[in-house]
């Protein structure tokens, strides 16, 4: 038997072998008859003899039995969106204004074409593939291990290297290429299956197939541009300090990387490149949006840090939206959940980028009378970034003297209710709290991922909730009891009391950092919630925390702080906040981790590192630190709290002795982790 799984395991490695040549080099050794032949061989083997099938092997890239469900997976580090630009005048403002956290310094940029495809995770431990998720908000996406092993060339087991991490995160996008789209809608024709609109939406419904054998089925291809979490456990010596590194390593670990990425030395060749890309753009194998342009030290990129939603030392220089022209028939106005009216462009419906297109955003009525824009124009209408549509200009000479001229509204179109205009803003704004357009918006945050997630609840019946005055605000949903809404349209006895169940189910599991996401106050996301939750622990501390508290906490400016200090004097607010108080929804920080934070003598301290640490790397020295709350800086300030001093270190420690920083040993950092 020894024999058997010798053998197995050779053909194994010999199919991954010309796996990678074919799939990653394109510079295949030997027929395709001769790897079906090997490919063959190895099938009939494990299923003589099952006991040493593999999850990892070549032939579980078939798909197994259809998934119930997607099971959500969070990502250790959020996959950020990116800012765009799209100009070369944008580009340059966006280099001016790096520049000002890197004064004096060279800047070298890693350039990738923007492949649009779909965004993926994949995770290796001891370079066999573990699991698989999408990017989905961000910080929590969809686990489709299950699919994505199936893609072809996508290894189940990394090239054994000399620095194989123990465990990488390889983040990257799964696409399909023009022509093999083309073969894929042919087929879908054939079949009397819907086609696909375009190669994107091919690659994201194959991926996100419950049945995993339709996704092997399709000619997915992933590419890597990028990393998470990458640790060494046993060889400490491995240091990367540039993301062209990083690159070379994936390509090395048997990845495909972004073709034709390349490393660009000045702003200029950045921009040069991406003209040379826009005119080759249709000669690409791929579709692809624009480029992806890093800094590409990456030292420099943790100095520039990130903001709430996107990275800023990363930004996206899209090519020209593709056009079409066609005619304004009405602009009518949605109303927000903080009240903004948003004017939105009604038009004959027209194809723009293999998707047709009905709406368009205006943005706000600034925008709207600034175009001069009237109802009855031919507009030319774009989508940004190939993918949200809006209104360019008017095409005046097209005029036929029958248009009309756009109301600005004096009164909200769904209650009837005063808009205002606030000094600084350019957006009208209904002020009724209690408009049902409002309500409506509101709720549908307050129960999305976003907030307390609360399942069965979608739109329609929080329109019907409100509609029928069985909801008049956020907390009335947790005094809702079966026979308040088995009565309505739809409602059925079982979904009835599911829809009560889910409720109270997310009653009891509300935490404080999704509570305050959910309660939509302006310019407080997810991320600025769970700050606000570990530094005030309790919704009464935050609700009584004054505007200069507020702004002391890291990465909350004047405007966050006067829309939160705002929010929590607001009458109607405070009523709300009473009425969940009553209700028992009055989430506080979870006393396990107050005191976990509590306790450590890390939290809240500034490390920097300098020198070579004996007994673990730098990133899991990083990583520990800010597990237990405290913060890795890679320069030497007054802010620094401690320099650890490993072998051979550089300047720092003289810069740190100079201005009485005090500098620690590994050993007596060790020993402040053990306390």
């Amino acid at each position: 038997m020894k024999n058997i799984e010798k053998k197995i395991e050779e053909l194994r490695k010999e199919i991954e072998y010309h796996n990678y040549r074919y799939y990653v080099l394109d510079d295949p050794e030997i027929s395709d008859l001769e790897y079906d032949n090997l490919f063959n061989e190895l099938r009939e083997l494990e299923e003589k003899y099952p006991e040493f099938k593999s999850p990892h092997s070549p032939t579980q890239k078939i798909g197994g039995p259809p998934l119930k469900e997607f099971k959500q997976r969070p990502h250790s580090i959020p996959m950020y969106s990116l800012d765009n630009v799209f100009s070369d005048q944008e580009w340059e403002e966006y280099v001016s204004r790096i520049q000002k956290f890197l004064p004096g310094e060279d800047i070298e940029f890693w350039v990738d074409p923007k492949l649009d495809g779909l965004a993926i995770e994949l995770i290796y431990e001891n370079g066999k593939y573990l699991g698989a998720a999408t990017r989905g908000d961000g910080f929590v996406g969809e686990d489709v291990t299950e699919n994505v092993r199936t893609i072809k060339n996508i290894p189940l087991r990394l090239r054994q290297l000399t620095n194989l991490p123990d465990f990488i995160e390889i983040r990257g996008e799964v696409v399909i290429s023009k022509q093999d789209f083309l073969k894929l809608n042919r087929k879908q024709i054939e079949q009397g299956t819907k086609p696909f609109a375009n190669p994107r939406n091919a690659a994201a419904g194959s991926i996100r197939q419950l049945d995993p054998k339709i996704t092997a089925s399709r000619p997915l291809k992933f590419f890597a541009y990028g990393i998470g979490i990458i640790r060494w456990e046993k060889n400490t010596n491995v240091y990367f300090s540039t993301q062209s590194q990083i690159m070379e390593l994936l390509f090395e670990l048997g990845l495909n990387i972004v073709p034709q990425a390349k490393l660009c030395l000045s702003k200029q060749e950045v921009i040069e490149y991406f003209h040379f890309l826009d005119m080759k753009r249709e000669d690409f194998q791929y579709e692809i949006d624009g480029v992806v342009v890093k800094v590409n030290s990456l030292e420099q990129q943790k100095r520039l840090g990130a903001t709430a939603r996107s990275p800023r030392w990363a930004i996206a220089i899209k090519f020209r939206a593709e056009q079409a022209e066609t005619r304004l028939k009405d602009i009518v106005v949605q109303v927000g959940r903080t009240g903004v009216l948003t004017p939105v462009a009604i038009l004959d419906p027209v194809e723009i980028g293999g998707a047709m297109v009905k709406r368009a955003t205006l943005h706000n009525f600034d925008e709207i009378f600034a175009k001069e824009l009237k109802i009855g124009d031919i507009v030319l209408v774009q989508r940004a970034g190939n993918v949200i549509p809006e209104v360019i200009r008017p095409i005046k000479e097209k005029r036929t003297g029958e248009e009309k001229d756009p109301v600005l509204p004096k009164r909200c179109p769904v209650c009837g209710s005063k808009v205002v205009k606030l000094k600084d803003e350019v957006y009208y704004r209904c002020i009724n709290a209690s408009c049902p357009a409002r309500l409506k918006r509101g709720l549908m945050h307050f129960v999305s991922k976003a907030g307390l997630d609360i399942h069965g609840l979608g739109q329609s019946w929080i329109e019907t909730f409100v509609d029928k005055g069985i909801v008049k605000d956020f907390a009335d949903l947790f005094l809702l009891k079966k026979q308040d809404i088995i009565h309505l349209d739809r409602m059925g006895d079982k979904l009835a009391e599911n829809m009560i169940n889910a409720i109270a189910e997310a009653k009891e599991r509300a935490s404080l950092d999704k509570f305050i996401s959910a309660l939509g106050i302006r310019l407080v996301g997810e991320q600025t919630a769970n700050t606000l939750a570990k530094e005030f622990k309790t919704l009464d501390n935050l609700s009584n925390a004054s505007i200069e508290q507020l702004i002391q906490i890291k990465d909350i400016g004047k405007e966050v702080a006067a829309s939160i200090y705002s929010f929590f004097r607001t009458p109607e607010n405070k009523a709300l906040l009473n009425k969940f108080k009553d209700i028992g929804l009055w989430p506080i920080l979870k006393e396990k981790q107050y005191h976990h934070e509590k306790e450590s003598k890390i939290k809240d301290k500034t490390f920097v590192f300098t020198g070579k640490l004996e007994s673990m790397s730098r990133n899991r020295a990083k990583e520990i630190v800010e597990r237990a709350g405290g913060r890795v800086v890679n320069s030497i300030s007054k802010k620094v709290d401690y320099v650890v001093v490993g072998h051979e270190p550089g300047s720092k420690l003289k810069k740190a002795q100079k201005i009485g920083i005090k500098t620690i040993s590994e050993q007596e950092f060790i020993r402040l982790l053990t306390q």
